[in-house]
């Protein structure tokens, strides 16, 4: 265990310690965790952006057929 400091000095050493490895873990996370979390969310993303054009392709494309289907149907009444 830590020797428990005694004088003022020692405890003004004490708390810059402890602050610098604070910054020394804050400095680890920005730099190496946060990094490939942003990496995963990018990942995350572009499959979803996938997905959601394939859904919107088979959307129009159905749209697409059922007004042919409309226009087709109504150019053969019109022609009867």
């Amino acid at each position: 265990m830590n020797k428990k400091p005694k004088t003022t000095n020692e405890h003004i050493i004490s708390i810059y310690g402890f602050i610098t490895g604070l910054k020394r873990e804050v400095n680890i996370i920005k730099t190496n965790h946060l990094k490939h979390l942003h990496e995963d969310v990018n990942k995350l993303d572009e499959k979803l952006d996938k997905r959601f054009d394939t859904v919107i392709n088979w959307l129009v494309y159905g749209l697409g057929g059922v007004i042919i289907l409309l226009i087709t149907q109504l150019l053969y009444n019109i022609s009867k």
